[in-house]
């Protein structure tokens, strides 16, 4: 029988935070830079450049950041309550 060390079980639930909050940030970058093709219009007349400077900005960065904890935790929730 194979014995686990403890490293191992403390790995796992901090990668998964790390992998879940990474999606989550990745989903709401891109989601951003949809809508400056979408919503404003203004990336059609300038570049993706623009657009990508436009939306990689330390206030979304932060909002990025809590909203990404926040949703880990609400999934948390829901994965240890259903």
């Amino acid at each position: 029988m194979k014995q686990q060390s403890n490293t191992t079980k403390t790995l796992h639930p901090i990668l998964r935070l790390f992998i879940e909050v990474g999606f989550i940030i990745f989903l709401f970058y891109s989601n951003l830079l949809m809508g400056e093709y979408t919503s404003s219009g203004k990336a059609w007349s300038k570049s993706l450049m623009w657009a990508i400077q436009d939306i990689f900005t330390l206030t979304n960065f932060i909002i990025a950041i809590i909203l990404s904890i926040i949703g880990f935790l609400v999934f948390e929730f829901l994965r240890k309550r259903f």
